[in-house]
This record gives C-alpha cells, structure tokens and sequence, in this order.
C-alpha cells in the first residue's frame, strides 16, 4: 500500500488545533541540502531516527526477556495443555514506512476458528477465544512475546500499535476513513502507546473511536520523548498487566 502523497495541512480537519504539526506529510527521505545541526535535531526529537530510542527498547526488551523467562515458558506449557495447536500467534502487520513485518504472540483463539485474514476484530465473549486466552487478552500477557519483535528491530516498545493491512473502521477500509492514516508509520510500532493508555482500544466499529486513535498516534510522534515512552510504560503495567484492564 503507497503513502498517499497528496495530502497536505488543508486536507485534514484536526479534532485539536493543537495538533495541526502532526497532519503534514511526513519526510520519508532526508534532503542532501539539510545541515548536520538540522540532521541532528531531527534525531533528538524523532522517534523514528532517535539512536536514544533503539538503545532504550532493545536494552529493556532484552533483560525483560530473561527475567520473564520462567513466566513466558509458564504460559506456553499452558497453551498446550489447554487447546491444540501452536503456542505462538504470527500474523503480518504494517511496520515503518508501510514495511510488514510479522508479528508475535501467545495464541489466544481455537486454532480451527482463528481468522487467517487477521481483520476481524476480537469482541466481549467471543467464542474463538479460549477461556485460557481470555485471561492473556484481559492481562495483556498475549502481547509479551512481541518483545522479541522490539529486539529485532521490527516494534518498538512504545510507539503505534501495528494494523493489520485491510484493517476496517467503522466498515471501511481504516485508510478511507482517516486521510492520514499511513502518516502514523513514520515511526516504528510499539507493543503500547498513547492511544492506549488514553483509553482508544479495542474495537473500531465507531468512527470517533477510530479517528480518535490516529490522532493520538501522530500526537506521539509530535510529542516524543524518552520521558514520554517511559510514562507510557509506567502506565501500561499498572493499567494492563497489573490491573488486568485490557480489552
């Protein structure tokens, strides 16, 4: 799927004024003309290009994977006591700069009725979920093993959740939905971020609740910081995996 490069600040009606920055097309492809001051700016304050960033997410990601270790293989032997089939979920998602990548998780549906598409969504009391995969969606421990996604480089621990592509909101394609919706790419997807300590998870059956994510995701990339990423971390433990607040 192209970014649509057409789009400019007067094509898109922001919900805030605030975040007018957000909705310019992003640039994909540093000019040779920028400074090396400039360059180096861009680095400081994107999270895309931020070296800080990489060093935090691979560093975090990697000791999480030791100490979770004992729990990780806890939760695999427990899959597989309780329902056939593999252990781990891997599906293609959009990546940076629209790149799919394929991304890792406990399984959490009966095998025979997962959907290989990957677009529709998971709702309350759906039956393709497995009473123990309930408990890994409500405490979020399905997503843990996209820590391995963030050492590879592919996520990144905060930043915007990865779609699936052909992903609809509100019954259409999310793209058409959101004129903008390819900007939130400029940066690298997290296993959690703004949007979903902000309250925008789960389905996107409404319009307001979908639109309402995308523009959290570009009010991240505007806003970024290391202090941001590690607030939004502090967050979702104590919002998911402590309080077991997940949809």
């Amino acid at each position: 799927m192209a970014l649509s490069a057409s789009i400019t600040r007067d094509d898109v009606v922001s919900l805030w004024k605030e975040r007018r920055l957000a909705f310019l097309q992003p640039s994909y492809a540093p000019s040779r003309r920028r400074t090396r001051r400039a360059r180096s700016r861009t680095e400081r304050c994107d999270p895309a290009h931020s070296i800080l960033k990489r060093l935090f997410d691979r560093s975090v990601a990697s000791v999480a994977l030791v100490f979770l270790a004992p729990l990780l293989i806890g939760i695999a032997i427990a899959i597989k006591l309780t329902s056939r089939g593999p252990v781990f979920f891997s599906h293609a998602r959009y990546g940076y700069r629209n790149h799919r990548f394929h991304i890792y998780k406990f399984r959490t549906m009966y095998t025979h009725l997962c959907d290989i598409s990957g677009t529709k969504q998971t709702v309350d009391g759906d039956t393709r979920t497995t009473p123990l995969g309930r408990f890994l969606r409500r405490t979020s421990l399905d997503e843990l093993p996209q820590l391995i996604n963030v050492v590879k480089g592919e996520m990144s621990l905060v930043g915007p959740r990865p779609h699936v592509p052909g992903m609809l909101a509100a019954s259409v394609l999310y793209e058409d939905l959101v004129p903008y919706y390819f900007h939130r790419h400029a940066a690298r997807p997290g296993i959690t971020g703004l949007a979903q300590i902000s309250g925008c998870r789960g389905t996107t059956a409404k319009s307001d609740a979908a639109i309402n994510r995308i523009d959290y995701d570009l009010e991240y990339i505007e806003r970024w910081s290391l202090w941001l990423d590690i607030k939004i971390l502090v967050q979702t433990v104590r919002r998911e995996f402590i309080s077991g607040n997940a949809v």
